[in-house]
């Protein structure tokens, strides 16, 4: 892993943690299934477009029509849409939390399902993740807080992970803009239906809301994702998901200090653990 490596995957985490902020934003003040579909479509645009303009194709291979599907249904549909609809109700902070133990999951169902020898740092691992988890949503549970919401937090990472073991290596090839572009469009085209049959379309047009989805279409949006699927291609998936750790401390993080939400000792210890834990998994897989 070198020195661009290691810089593309820490603006990955940054950015992919911010998301948890800026969509609690944008789901005060617009349906969140409509919100989402209107960003799909308009960060797809914008990615095909630009691969275009760089003369990247749409003919892809097999297994990269099949990323642009799985990912569209599993990561955008599913994963955003499930969040974005529990952050009416749920903090980001809490829900950046949960999403964060997407590298724990997958390392578990390679574990127990696929046969993927796990050493015993990684195993280690895994049980520090799931006593971080357990601290903070034990803690949680005990005030005000949705569990409707949680639950739908939960289905979404659970769906994410899916995506990822069914997808490793399948992004390969090339054109990675506009598979990044393409699998919004899926996403777009999924989402489109349950807004129109569940939501009513209504928006309190602000300030907030105009700066949160800007920044959520491009950054989150195409950027982040971008920079994935290149730090995949450059290094493999399992380096590649140790930046994940990042995730619960920027994402608590950039919630206090935009959103103010409060964090409990419980909730700060619980993601030092989780942290260490996904590190602690990561880095057993590099080193076995």
């Amino acid at each position: 892993m070198d020195g661009k490596a290691i810089l593309m995957g820490v603006v990955f985490g940054i950015i992919w943690a911010s998301a948890f902020t800026s969509a609690r934003v944008i789901v005060q003040y617009a349906p969140p299934l409509y919100a989402l579909t209107f960003r799909f479509l308009c960060s797809g645009i914008i990615a095909v477009v630009i691969a275009r303009a760089l003369g990247q194709s749409w003919h892809l291979t097999r297994g990269q029509w099949a990323a642009v599907v799985v990912f569209g249904l599993c990561q955008n549909a599913l994963y955003l849409g499930l969040n974005f609809v529990a952050m009416q109700t749920v903090e980001a902070s809490l829900a950046s939390i949960i999403a964060s133990t997407m590298p724990l999951l997958v390392a578990l169902a390679t574990w127990a399902f696929l046969g993927e020898r796990l050493p015993p740092l990684g195993i280690a691992g895994l049980a520090a993740g799931m006593v971080g988890v357990a601290l903070i949503m034990g803690a949680r549970l005990q005030g005000e807080v949705d569990v409707f919401g949680v639950g739908l937090c939960v289905i979404s990472v659970i769906s994410l992970t899916v995506a990822t073991l069914m997808m490793r290596g399948a992004s390969s090839g090339g054109n990675f803009l506009m598979i990044v572009g393409l699998q919004m469009f899926v996403g777009a085209a999924a989402l489109a239906v349950p807004a129109v049959v569940f939501e009513t379309f209504t928006v309190d047009l602000t300030w907030q809301l105009g700066v949160a989805f800007l920044y959520t279409l491009i950054f989150p949006g195409v950027i982040a994702t971008l920079i994935w699927f290149l730090l995949v291609d450059r290094i493999g998936a399992t380096p590649a998901a140790v930046f994940h750790f990042l995730t619960p401390f920027f994402g608590v993080s950039i919630a206090a200090v935009l959103l103010g939400e409060e964090l409990g000792s419980l909730d700060i210890v619980g993601v030092l653990i989780i942290t260490v834990g996904i590190l602690a998994v990561q880095l057993s897989k590099q080193k076995a």
